[in-house]
């Protein structure tokens, strides 16, 4: 694969364990940390994730996906059980930032079901914070 310049270039990422590896071709979207019940649960935290064209993003190696709800599948390791990617059928992949190699270019641009969040620690900062997802642009 061949990209014009330094800005074509992809982004690369991958498992703990470096059985799934993937690249990013293309922009990045902004980061989102969600801190639902599901998301919390999945990565032990909140997720952080980014999007990308899901025709822009090639993985290799095997991933496991797991069915979470009747409209969103999430998929991982299955060696080390790193999660890597959310997946709802639209024309974007969710994509573990923590899981992207830097540099990425991507900045944290807000929170979202902030009313879901774990009793243990409270969401600090100016960012824009949601109890769902926010609103459509």
């Amino acid at each position: 694969m061949m990209f014009s310049d330094e800005a074509d270039l992809p982004v690369m990422g991958g498992c703990l364990c470096n059985e799934v590896s993937f690249r990013v071709r293309g922009s990045l979207s902004p980061v989102f940390a969600c801190h639902c019940q599901q998301c919390r649960r999945m990565s032990g935290h909140y997720w952080a994730t980014t999007n990308a064209p899901r025709e822009n993003v090639e993985i290799e190696g095997d991933l496991r996906w797991y069915e979470s709800s009747d409209k969103v599948r999430r998929a991982f390791c299955p060696e080390c059980g790193s999660s890597l990617f959310w997946d709802d059928g639209g024309k974007t992949l969710g994509i573990a930032a923590g899981a992207l190699d830097k540099p990425t270019g991507i900045t944290l641009a807000g929170h979202i079901f902030c009313a879901d969040k774990g009793d243990y620690y409270e969401i600090e900062g100016d960012l824009p914070k949601h109890d769902t997802w926010p609103p459509a642009k």
